[in-house]
């Protein structure tokens, strides 16, 4: 047995790390699919996770970014080619 300490992932960092994840993923099928849907949800998501911090600090803020950009593309998309807003 080793005496080195286990450099092991907290709950709260994990949790934090699956919902920046699926806020990114969300936000960016919120482009081409119902933007007003879809977009804001991800965006709470996103701040939840960056405001739980940890070790994915960095992703819960570049899915914040990336869902500011994509509610905009989403619904400049939306209004050029006449698809639905909601």
């Amino acid at each position: 047995m080793s005496s080195e300490p286990l450099d092991r992932l907290a709950p709260h960092e994990a949790v934090a790390g699956f919902l920046a994840a699926l806020a990114l993923f969300v936000e960016v099928i919120g482009i081409v699919w119902h933007p007003l849907r879809l977009i804001p949800i991800s965006l709470l998501l996103a701040l939840i996770a960056s405001a739980m911090g940890g070790r994915y600090q960095r992703l819960a803020y570049t899915t914040v970014l990336v869902g500011a950009v994509s509610f905009f593309l989403g619904m400049t998309f939306a209004v050029i080619f006449k698809h639905p807003l909601w």
